[in-house]
C-alpha cells in the first residue's frame, strides 16, 4: 500500500514538474516602437525554436515592466543598460561609469543578478535620451547641443519641451540635463503627455502644436530627420549609454538554456543605423513591430 502510495505521488511530482516546464515563456516590452519591434523579435525567435510563449508586448513603462518581472508576470523583455542609474540608485554609478558600455552593461547584469534575473548580451546600439529641436529653431538661434539651449533659457529664449511622465520624473532623465548644464525648467516650459512615444512628442514639436518647440527624444529615432528634428549633443554625458538588451528571470533561462544563444544571436546584429530604419518602417510607414520584427529576422535567417 504504501509502494502505491509512493508511486502515486511520484506520479503527481512528475505532472507538476512537466507543467510547470510547459509553461509559456511570457514576452514583454514597452510602447515605443524600438521596445515593440525588440519586444517581437524575442517573441518570434522563441516561437520559432518551438517555445511555447505569450505576448505582453507594449504592455508599459520601465516602472511597469520591472514589477511585471518581479512578480513573475513577465519573463522575458527587452531593457537598456543604462536604466542601471535608474533601478539600481544606491549602487551610486558615476557619470563616467554609466558614459561606458561595457561597464554600465556589466554594472546592471551584476546588480539585477540580485533580483533574480540575468541580463543577455546587448547590442551595438546606444538609444539614449536626448533633447530634439525643430531645425528652424536650432538654426536660428544656433542650437547643437545641450550647453548651448542651457545658454538660450539663461537669455530668455522661448522654449516648451513635450515628452512624457518619466521623461521629466526620472531623476536619470530630463532633472539629469538640468543637474549638468545649469538651468531647471519651470512647470509651464513642459508639456507632460502620459504614455507619450517619442514620435508624438516630436510630432508636437515639429508642429508648434500647444506653444511646444522642443521633444523627448531617443538616439535612434527615424522620425528625428524625418521631421526636421535636430538632436542635441551632450558633450557633458549628461546620460547614460542606453544599449538594449533581453533581460530575463534566471530560473526560466535555466529551465530554457538554449534561450541565451538564440537571443545573443539576434542582437548580434543590430546597430544604430538598422535600428533607425526598422524603427521608421513602424513610426513612419504604418507598418506593426510583428510584421517588421518578422521581415527581418527572415532576412536575417535567424527564424523560417
Amino acid at each position: 500500500m504504501k509502494s502505491i502510495t509512493r508511486l502515486s505521488f511520484g506520479l503527481v511530482g512528475l505532472a507538476l514538474l512537466g507543467t510547470a516546464a510547459a509553461k509559456p515563456i511570457v514576452v514583454g516590452s514597452k510602447l515605443d516602437p524600438e521596445g515593440q519591434i525588440l519586444g517581437q523579435m524575442i517573441l518570434l525567435t522563441l516561437k520559432n525554436a518551438g517555445l511555447d510563449v505569450t505576448d505582453k508586448t507594449s504592455l508599459g513603462d520601465t516602472g511597469v515592466l520591472r514589477k511585471a518581472i518581479a512578480a513573475g508576470e513577465v519573463d522575458v523583455y527587452p531593457e537598456y543598460t543604462g536604466n542601471a542609474v535608474y533601478l539600481f540608485p544606491s549602487a551610486k554609478i558615476t557619470p563616467a561609469q554609466a558614459g561606458r558600455s561595457g561597464v554600465i552593461y556589466n554594472l546592471a547584469r551584476q546588480l539585477d543578478a540580485k533580483n533574480g534575473n540575468t541580463w543577455l548580451k546587448p547590442a551595438n546600439i546606444n538609444n539614449t535620451w536626448v533633447i530634439a529641436v525643430p531645425e528652424s529653431l536650432a538654426v536660428s538661434s544656433k542650437l547643437s547641443s545641450v550647453a548651448d539651449l542651457a545658454g538660450y533659457l539663461k537669455a530668455g529664449g522661448k522654449f516648451k519641451i513635450a515628452g512624457s511622465p518619466e521623461f521629466f520624473n526620472r531623476p536619470d532623465t530630463m532633472p539629469a540635463f538640468e543637474k549638468a548644464y545649469g538651468f531647471k525648467l519651470k512647470p509651464d516650459q513642459k508639456l507632460v503627455l502620459a504614455g507619450a512615444t517619442p514620435t508624438q512628442t516630436q510630432q508636437a514639436a515639429s508642429s508648434g502644436s500647444n506653444g511646444v518647440n522642443a521633444a523627448m527624444a531617443y538616439g535612434t529615432d527615424a522620425t528625428l530627420s524625418a521631421l526636421k528634428m535636430v538632436a542635441l549633443s551632450d558633450p557633458k554625458g549628461a546620460q547614460a549609454v542606453y544599449q538594449p538588451a533581453p533581460v530575463i528571470r534566471t530560473n526560466v533561462l535555466k529551465a530554457n538554456p538554449k534561450v541565451s544563444a538564440l537571443l545573443d544571436a539576434v542582437f548580434a546584429t543590430l546597430d544604430a543605423k538598422t535600428m533607425q530604419k526598422l524603427n521608421g518602417q513602424v513610426s513612419l510607414e504604418g507598418k506593426t513591430p510583428a510584421d517588421v520584427a518578422a521581415a527581418y529576422l527572415r532576412d536575417k535567417k535567424l527564424i523560417k
